[in-house]
């Protein structure tokens, strides 16, 4: 059976929760925050629940990351990315400050240590890529670079000066400490191991991670060994804090969102999406090279380089508001996830 969905936001402009990797519920469950275009830039905004009405713009000016806002785990302070900077917001008061800010820097999403002390996100500043890391507060900020581009850092949840990252395109999954040392390659694998969207087990402490489009995988943080939890076309993956359920929506074919149990490998239907999940690479079980993005740069009659958040009718990886992203609630009893299946993207949440 099919749960319960609402939808949150209507109107013309693209609506989206937060990325999947963080939760877009505030504490208690009572209200949510998501991103809006609805001035013709993406701006943060929060929304009662369920009603989904006392919709409130968070941000103003220059337009934010999409992707980019995560609570903080005092469950009032915000924190987003706007051009070379990092952000804090009080959610109560709208009074914004400065956490980080380098010239010429373009800056991924953050996370956001479990202790609420330390922050990261994935940076390329001039023409060197790296990871940005440093304390919420704004001290001991520093850049660590790294010779290819850098996607999706996050703090272990058990010992919070390790940073996981993905390097791209492959391999894939590595390790950094917060001051720089002990950079490691968690499995060696070529372009044709398609491996994405890797995050925490939940408190496991244990790296889960989908082999596209064949398997969802668990990595153990200690002994590397890597076991398979299910062969399935998982596709975004959201654990739960537990680490024994992991959330996920589907592509090629979409069978749904679903949620697998981590440790006999049974899945649960929860509803269907109808998002049209576009990005050409997903057709395929490789790495994009040179000549698709060549390919989806004509297709798309777009100068320049595609990247993953292009916005574009149809590109190499997206675009990533055509993707679910699901995520679970604060309680988990509940799930946030994207979908244009009225034309437009908005954000929907479905009652387990």
């Amino acid at each position: 059976m099919s749960a319960r969905v609402r939808q949150i936001t209507e109107g013309q402009a693209i609506s989206h929760p937060s990325y999947f990797l963080q939760s877009s519920f505030f504490s208690g469950d009572e209200a949510l925050f998501f991103t809006s275009y609805h001035d013709g830039m993406a701006q943060l905004y929060e929304c009662a629940y369920p009603a989904g009405d006392q919709i409130r713009k968070l941000t103003f000016g220059q337009g934010i990351h999409p992707f980019s806002p995560a609570l903080h785990p005092n469950g009032r302070d915000l924190c987003f990315v706007r051009a070379g900077g990092v952000y804090c917001l009080n959610r109560q008061t709208l009074v914004e400050r400065e956490i980080v800010y380098r010239d010429s820097a373009s800056i991924g999403e953050c996370s956001i240590s479990p202790d609420g002390q330390w922050l990261t996100a994935a940076a390329k500043i001039g023409s060197e890529n790296g990871i940005l890391c440093g304390r919420w507060n704004g001290a001991d900020w520093t850049f660590l670079p790294y010779p290819r581009t850098i996607i999706h850092p996050q703090f272990h949840p058990l010992e919070p000066d390790w940073i996981e990252f993905a390097g791209d395109p492959a391999p894939r999954m590595h390790r950094i400490r917060r001051d720089g040392t002990g950079l490691e390659c968690l499995h060696e694998h070529d372009n044709n191991e398609f491996v994405v969207h890797e995050t925490f087990l939940g408190q496991t402490g244990d790296i889960v991670f989908t082999v596209w489009p064949f398997a969802l995988r668990r990595l153990n943080w200690q002994t590397r060994e890597i076991t398979t939890i299910c062969d399935y076309n998982c596709w975004h993956i959201a654990p739960n804090r537990a680490g024994t359920q992991v959330l996920f929506d589907t592509n090629h074919p979409d069978t749904g969102i679903q949620i697998v149990d981590v440790a006999t490998g049974e899945r649960h239907f929860v509803c269907a999406s109808n998002a049209t999940n576009a990005g050409t690479q997903w057709k395929t079980s490789r790495y994009a090279l040179a000549e698709d993005f060549e390919a989806a740069r004509s297709a798309a009659k777009t100068p320049g380089t595609l990247s993953w958040m292009e916005s574009g009718t149809d590109t190499v990886y997206g675009p990533q508001w055509t993707h679910p992203h699901p995520s679970w609630s604060r309680d988990e009893t509940k799930i946030a996830f994207a979908s244009n299946r009225t034309g437009v993207t908005q954000v929907y949440v479905a009652e387990l």
